[in-house]
């Protein structure tokens, strides 16, 4: 059953449109905002107001738990990586590359990705994501043996394939489903999605799956993991194809009414690569996809590696390394929740981005020298205060994207910063790891730290130049018609 809806449908309307909401459910535009959309675009706000749709919460939320199964599988391995590498008799390297794939496989991706995303939609684009998430889980369940580690791999291969039709969503879903005032707040929603996920992926295995003295009762666990997985992946897939809609009846702002009709204007269409030539000489936007990579990339590099960390100061305190990654990650989306509401709020897009990457910094200064204090409990604390920052900053660096580049495609601009994440990522973790074995914990993430104070420097020298804001404000000058 479809239910991708057309532009028409009175009755439609008249069942999801919220008339007694305050303030955000009939979005009007004020006197002024009607004449910046004006002189912008040459648009006349609808005189009944923007409307928005009470369908957007189950779209947000649906997408929520549909990027949850896919981001829960990034970390499967690794956070189990002493019991991984027991069973299967491989390597530590082998299980560092279960979570690097993700990366690698991103990278190439992306701009066919964000192609794909543009031409047909969101609701296309995310039910070719569940299908591949769905189909790698599956394949997962039939690679518990010793043996089969290459089994395991091509499943997680495929579902690390399927993130790119994931994570250059929230800013798009945000855009074309909610108003101007909660199109951040419903961005950092989207990324909060990816990162219960990655909440997931850190205490679900170690519980699942303890350190057994026997292989067969190891193997009987993975099992049982993989079966979880798949099951919750296939009924996502159902609840996807039934119920996640591409677009509501009517555009929610000015701003986005204003992008709909370029893209469906042939004369004024901007081709793909002509946006990505756009992006890529847009100079405060380079300097946000290298400070974004960089804290991403530190991110992904910690996450990877949190098991042989934890465990080199509390032997045999597996799920407590699972636990503490978990700490990280839910810190982390309350984080984006107050970020998210920040910016709905003040819209200080600049000074909220640098204050977060400025505070992720000295957290990461903290974790670094409180490991080894003796004190588990402590780890715990600081892990989330590291967390409450470092991915509280995910969402802050997609809307702030968003508007350096606007009006150019919320998904292209998202995808680029996701690329960027990935490459630091890919060689932040690998020479993290090199630090690790070599020199130990305190000069890798001393190394990371650094690339912070990197990170925010860029950060602090990149100019805020809120495109998509001027949209919806006056141009100077502009009367009323």
């Amino acid at each position: 059953m479809d239910l991708k809806h057309s532009a028409g449908g009175a009755g439609e309307n008249s069942e999801t449109f919220i008339a007694t909401s305050k303030s955000t459910d009939m979005i009007t535009p004020k006197e002024k905002e009607g004449k910046g959309v004006k002189a912008a675009s040459g648009l006349s706000p609808p005189a009944e107001g923007y409307k928005v749709y009470a369908r957007r919460w189950a779209v947000l939320i649906l997408f929520v738990f549909y990027s949850s199964s896919n981001a829960m599988q990034w970390i499967q391995y690794t956070i189990i990586n002493n019991i991984i590498t027991r069973y299967y008799g491989i390597s530590d390297k082998w299980v560092d590359w279960t979570s690097m794939i993700y990366m690698i496989l991103y990278i190439p991706l992306i701009f066919p990705g964000s192609w794909f995303l543009d031409k047909v939609g969101l609701r296309i684009t995310a039910l070719v994501g569940i299908v591949g998430t769905c189909l790698g889980a599956w394949i997962k369940v039939f690679s518990v043996d010793p043996s089969l580690f290459y089994v395991s791999f091509i499943g997680q291969s495929i579902v690390a394939l399927a993130q790119v039709c994931i994570l250059s969503l929230p800013a798009r879903l945000a855009a074309v489903w909610f108003g101007p005032d909660q199109v951040s707040s419903a961005t950092s929603v989207g990324v909060f999605g990816n990162q219960l996920g990655v909440a997931v992926g850190f205490v679900l295995p170690p519980m699942l799956v303890p350190n057994s003295p026997d292989l067969e009762t190891v193997g009987s666990d993975l099992q049982m993991m993989f079966y979880m997985v798949a099951g919750l992946t296939s009924i996502l897939l159902v609840l996807m194809v039934i119920f996640f809609q591409d677009k509501p009846p009517t555009p929610p702002s000015a701003a986005q009414e204003a992008a709909q009709l370029l893209e469906s204007s042939g004369a004024e269409q901007v081709s793909f690569m002509q946006s990505l030539k756009n992006l890529m000489t847009n100079r405060n936007f380079i300097f946000l996809l290298l400070s974004y990579g960089i804290n991403v990339g530190v991110f992904y590099a910690i996450s990877t590696l949190l098991n042989p960390v934890v465990l080199k100061y509390y032997p045999g305190h597996e799920v407590d390394a699972g636990r503490i990654g978990l700490s990280i990650v839910l810190a982390g989306m309350l984080g984006s929740v107050v970020s998210g509401i920040v910016l709905d709020k003040t819209h200080k897009f600049k000074e909220t981005t640098l204050a977060v990457y400025a505070l992720s910094m000295v957290g990461m200064w903290i974790f670094t020298f409180t490991l080894d204090t003796g004190h588990i409990a402590v780890v715990y604390l600081t892990a989330s205060l590291l967390g409450f920052f470092m991915t509280g900053y995910l969402p802050v660096g997609f809307e702030f994207g968003a508007e350096l580049t606007f009006p150019e495609p919320e998904g292209t601009s998202s995808g680029l910063l996701n690329a960027s994440a990935q490459t630091f990522g890919i060689c932040f973790t690998l020479f993290y790891s090199e630090l690790f074995t070599t020199f130990g914990d305190i000069a890798a993430n001393i190394t990371m730290a650094v690339m912070l104070i990197v990170g925010t420097i860029i950060t602090a020298i990149t100019q805020s130049d809120l495109r998509r804001q001027n949209a919806q404000v006056p141009a100077s000058g502009a009367g009323i018609p």
